[in-house]
């Protein structure tokens, strides 16, 4: 018999050809703005790209901060363009930021790419195990450590492939920002409960 538990079912992987398709719930993204990026008024005279947007759920909310968001998927979900991130000639500094929820098996490559696309910033939701592992700390955290590691102290529950107000989850999650310009040591933080605060009836609309 398959053990179910939370704790073993957080552990999971997806094949290397899987769209990895675990939407964000609205509430999460919110506080990206709200609680962890600095000066949010000046985000509306910004850009910002979502380039692994799925259904959309993401970039919808980005779209209530900023002047203008791009969004992109390699795989086909209705919503915006077709456009692999990874393989895309985006122009360097073509956008303001990028903010996304990339596959985690690719999390690292995008955040090398994004950094190239981005004149402000970028930010991931990343299982807070991304910290981990000794060849993301080779590719990417000695030589370019994040601004910002902030910590959900609420669970973010994903479930594949849709969107689940009631959803669970065992697995831990963090926003983790890199800003250009910002000379300072990577700096913790958590994101507050703040999901009974952000979360909306018209973010799930099949309820």
């Amino acid at each position: 018999m398959q053990n179910t538990s939370h704790a073993v079912m957080a552990q999971r992987t997806e094949p290397q050809d899987s769209p990895d398709d675990f939407p964000t719930p609205p509430w999460a993204t919110r506080a990206l703005i709200e609680y962890v990026l600095d000066d949010k008024d000046d985000l509306r005279k910004l850009t910002c790209l979502e380039p692994a947007c799925g259904a959309g759920h993401m970039a919808k909310v980005l779209r209530e901060y900023f002047e203008a968001v791009e969004a992109a998927d390699a795989y086909e979900y209705g919503y915006d363009q077709l456009r692999d991130f990874l393989a895309y000639p985006y122009k360097a500094n073509s956008a303001d930021w990028v903010i996304t929820n990339p596959p985690f098996r690719l999390a690292g490559e995008f955040v090398i790419r994004a950094m190239k696309i981005a004149r402000h910033g970028v930010a991931i939701l990343a299982r807070s195990v991304f910290l981990e592992s000794v060849s993301r700390y080779d590719g990417i955290f000695r030589q370019m450590p994040p601004t910002k590691f902030a910590q959900f102290v609420e669970r973010v529950p994903m479930i594949k492939g849709r969107l689940d107000r009631k959803a669970t989850t065992a697995t831990g999650y963090a926003w983790l920002v890199w800003e250009k310009g910002t000379p300072n040591l990577p700096r913790l933080m958590w994101v507050p409960p703040c999901r009974r605060q952000l979360e909306r009836d018209s973010d799930y609309p099949n309820y």
